[in-house]
């Protein structure tokens, strides 16, 4: 089957690259729909509904799939196919689930053809190949305990193994868990291949580490960024082509008391043209002032933030298995929308879950939609959370501006294609 999956309309597309370059106009372009709550806890043909990591929309049936990160401990490592009525989504601090009905789980297999052994993988994005149908899921790999590789693998609709991807040695986990050692190289634990993007032409695929590698320097905190490579992959044939650095910001909220567990990281692209991504970054500081209180009465602690992101003129870094001490051009980024922003009708702040998957929607009314989801780490204070967002076509002057600087090119190429 063929689809055209992940492609942006010209709307969205002169929208982002707008937004890139006027900053002002980011608040009037993104706009709040609705969220629904999938409560921790929901069974679904006998599984546990939870660590919805990723998310895609299949733009030919009008559906989604939303791969699980349970490392086959709490079911078997799984996918879901499920349908979202965005016409159901609330600006509420209680919205219900109305809007979301689950339809299918498919187990993921290995090439032996048997499911995961527990704590073998760990599930982050999935995507499907817009011009082979065929599904491609991320494993974030370990670097604690037995190491695991982090890898991108092609599966059947049906679960069944199809083939790895070449995965870049220095992205493989060597030396000590804390990598911290001379001579370690490779991902930091939890903090590798969170994401997963298909280009529009569906030529290239791409998948980022959430951190820097253990040899390019330290990983996020709350007074420095870390610097996360984006890595291409050729999808014909698997094999591994550029990569592109991304800065990727500290720690937005400072843990309390200090000293406790705070992360941020890269978990989700969007390729929206040539080289050009909607990335989004989620920060999370145990005891974090964030707006909005969770099920428990507490502030979650998860700030979610989305970016524009040009590579084009970024250096290519794949010949060097570290960036320390190398001259290179990073990847831009500008800020398109701090979920932290954003408002329920009756003022409240939005709560943010642990938002991890992105995917362009449906088009409603004439606007593009974009759909996060959240990984509630089967957690009894968190939950299953989607956001919908629409983004409103930039004023005509700007569109005409973009076209006069020479992007028809990308808007035309970039059209979907049925």
């Amino acid at each position: 089957m063929q689809h055209r999956l992940s492609a942006l309309s010209t709307s969205l597309i002169a929208a982002c690259l707008a937004l890139a370059a006027h900053g002002a106009a980011q608040a009037q372009s993104l706009s709040y729909i609705g969220q629904q709550i999938v409560a921790t806890g929901t069974i679904y043909q006998g599984t546990t509904i939870g660590g919805l990591s990723g998310i895609d929309y299949i733009a030919s049936t009008g559906q989604y799939i939303a791969i699980s990160d349970d490392r086959s401990a709490v079911n078997p490592a799984r996918y879901y196919g499920l349908s979202l009525d965005l016409g159901q989504f609330t600006r509420s601090t209680t919205p219900g689930n109305a809007g979301v009905s689950f339809q299918s789980v498919t187990t993921i297999l290995q090439a032996n053809g048997l499911p995961y052994a527990t704590n073998t993988l760990d599930p982050e994005s999935i995507r499907v190949n817009p011009n082979s149908g065929a599904l491609v899921w991320s494993n974030e790999g370990q670097r604690s305990g037995t190491f695991q590789n982090p890898t991108v693998r092609e599966m059947t609709p049906s679960g069944s193994h199809v083939r790895d991807y070449s995965v870049p040695s220095a992205f493989l986990p060597v030396g000590t868990a804390a990598g911290t050692a001379s001579g370690d190289n490779g991902i930091y634990n939890n903090l590798a291949f969170e994401s997963l993007a298909f280009s529009p032409d569906g030529k290239t695929l791409y998948t980022a580490t959430e951190n820097g590698l253990v040899q390019d320097g330290p990983s996020a905190t709350t007074t420095n960024g870390t610097r996360s490579r984006i890595l291409a992959f050729d999808a014909a044939t698997g094999a591994a082509g550029a990569q592109y650095v991304y800065d990727v910001s500290p720690v937005v909220l400072p843990p309390q008391p200090a000293g406790q567990f705070a992360t941020n990281g890269l978990v989700e692209l969007l390729a929206v043209g040539d080289r050009q991504f909607i990335a989004m970054e989620r920060s999370f500081a145990i005891g974090a002032a964030s707006p909005g209180v969770g099920p428990n009465g507490l502030p979650t602690g998860y700030t979610v933030r989305l970016y524009a992101v040009d590579a084009r003129s970024a250096t290519d870094v794949s010949a060097l298995n570290t960036l320390a001490g190398s001259s290179y051009t990073a990847a831009t980024k500008t800020l398109l929308l701090d979920l932290s922003d954003l408002k329920n009708d009756d003022g409240s702040a939005l709560a943010l879950d642990n938002l991890e998957g992105m995917t362009l929607g449906p088009v409603v009314d004439g606007k593009q939609t974009l759909v996060l989801v959240s990984d509630n780490n089967f957690g009894s204070t968190q939950f299953t959370q989607f956001v919908a967002l629409s983004i409103t076509p930039v004023p005509e002057p700007l569109s005409a501006a973009l076209l006069a600087m020479g992007l028809a090119g990308v808007l035309v190429a970039a059209r979907r294609r049925v």
